[in-house]
């Protein structure tokens, strides 16, 4: 029930319970005492619950108590892979299907360039690994669609190309590739690819504030938080919040009104923009598309942009970011950020820390959230952002720039858009990058992935009692 209740899959209920023992371990300054008990704590007997045998289920949840306590901290990534639990997969690439049926034809052998196709006395096909360079021409003219890819799942998840197979047959992750979206981290159906949690930095920090009695701690939530939490309201989850420690709770959304207002105007002056709110989006223009580099957005994201306006207006106060990405995880480590934001975590690991100190949301008073307008909190669907632009155009008076905005939703529309736009054959002066389908609500780190997600965005939205980006941005100005 409580699985169903609050997650997609067993894997993310897996890695919420180790999360969750670690945050209460470290609550009662026990971890480092009781570090190695963990995993008997979450599979006490002696029979196995998701592996062969107990003691290998173990060892593995020891990986995973490592990651949820940090991690490799030699890798700057925050992606991980356990190499002892990525081990059930076959091994990917192209093979012989028993659809083969023994043709006469052996369109495969002659299309393939590196003599892999062999056949047995039987003509039943075979492919030489050692040769194969995966080119595919085999399956392309197999008349009986014999040839099949058997792509693992977090290589056909990740779609940058940031995934071999090593030697021992498991999976590694390119850095150089890698945009730290976490697509594989959750389609890993063996939970063997995992992002770091930075949840005991957070714990440290409600600890040092004593509710705001040392400084206050400020709680900065995605707007995607409303498709979230759905066996509790909203503002019960707010009231969580403060619950656990925080001293305020602010949306993220009110960054993303004074992101739009400042992009929109950049693109106006400018002439042509990527938007720079997604940090993966912006990771893979940096990796892959150099040349424009120069063309990113000059705003910090929305996150960012909050949290500077918190440090500046409240000196000494600390920043944590909750929200759907697992690439925010890599933002908070860049120069430009890391003043700003202190810390950055997950809604499913926000799920753990509630639990960690028995917090039943469903039992508070509604809180609520300071008020961004609609613009700001519709950046949470691919779409929005540029819905927002848009507005900001016209509430500044831009009304003859010509908006031509291409919103791609996932990173494989990124790239499309990016190819083009590079080769100047894209008509479009704006691109909005989404490296997650359907925007931030399809982030790695949400608790459900819900085709509801965007109705409820657009509703919470709705919900805004500041209409327009310039009363949102005035309305925060006024309380400062």
């Amino acid at each position: 029930m409580e699985k169903i209740r609050k997650f997609d899959t067993k894997i993310q209920f897996l890695k919420y319970k180790v999360l969750r023992e670690v945050a209460r371990q470290a609550w009662n300054d026990t971890l480092m005492k009781n570090m190695m008990d963990i995993p008997k704590i979450i599979v006490p007997g002696k029979v196995p619950t998701m592996r062969c045998c107990v003691y290998k289920e173990r060892a593995i949840l020891a990986e995973r108590v490592k990651i949820a306590m940090g991690g490799d901290t030699t890798r700057r990534n925050v992606i991980e892979v356990i190499d002892i639990a990525c081990d059930e997969c076959p091994a990917a690439g192209y093979e012989v299907t028993d659809s083969c049926r023994g043709c006469l034809a052996h369109r495969c052998e002659d299309v393939c360039k590196r003599g892999a196709i062999s056949f047995d006395h039987n003509h039943v096909a075979h492919i030489d690994k050692s040769k194969c360079v995966e080119c595919g021409q085999c399956a392309k003219v197999c008349p009986y669609f014999a040839i099949v890819n058997r792509k693992r799942p977090c290589q056909s998840a990740c779609k940058v190309k940031a995934i071999n197979i090593n030697e021992e047959n498991a999976a590694e992750i390119d850095d150089s590739k890698c945009i730290s979206c976490g697509a594989c981290v959750y389609q890993c159906p063996f939970g063997a690819i995992s992002d770091k949690s930075f949840i005991l930095e957070v714990i440290d920090l409600i600890k040092g504030s004593e509710h705001g009695k040392n400084y206050k701690l400020y709680a900065i939530v995605a707007p995607s938080i409303s498709s979230q939490f759905t066996y509790a309201k909203l503002g019960q989850v707010i009231s969580g919040l403060r619950e656990l420690g925080f001293t305020n709770v602010v949306e993220a959304a009110l960054g993303a009104d004074m992101v739009a207002q400042a992009e929109s105007k950049e693109l106006a002056e400018k002439g042509f923009l990527t938007s720079s709110c997604c940090p993966a989006f912006v990771s893979y223009i940096n990796k892959t598309h150099p040349e424009l580099k120069d063309n990113v957005s000059g705003n910090l994201s929305p996150m960012a942009t909050i949290a500077k306006y918190i440090k500046e207006t409240d000196p000494g106060a600390k920043t944590v970011f909750i929200g759907p990405c697992t690439a925010k995880k890599m933002e908070v480590q860049l120069d430009t950020v890391r003043p700003y934001v202190d810390c950055a975590m997950t809604f499913e690991e926000l799920q753990a820390l509630f639990d960690s100190r028995d917090i039943d949301i469903t039992a508070l008073e509604e809180g609520v959230l300071d008020d961004a307008s609609y613009f700001g909190r519709i950046f949470a669907r691919c779409g929005g952002l540029a819905d927002a632009v848009a507005e900001g155009l016209k509430e500044q008076g831009f009304e003859d720039f010509e908006l031509k905005a291409v919103s791609c939703d996932g990173i494989e529309e990124c790239k499309k858009a990016l190819i083009l736009k590079s080769r100047n054959m894209l008509d479009a002066n704006f691109i909005e990058g989404m490296a997650c389908v359907g925007g931030c609500i399809g982030g790695a780190g949400c608790l459900t992935h819900g085709p509801k997600d965007k109705i409820q965005v657009d509703k919470y939205g709705a919900e805004a009692t500041e209409k327009t980006i310039l009363d949102a941005i005035s309305a925060l100005d006024r309380n400062q």
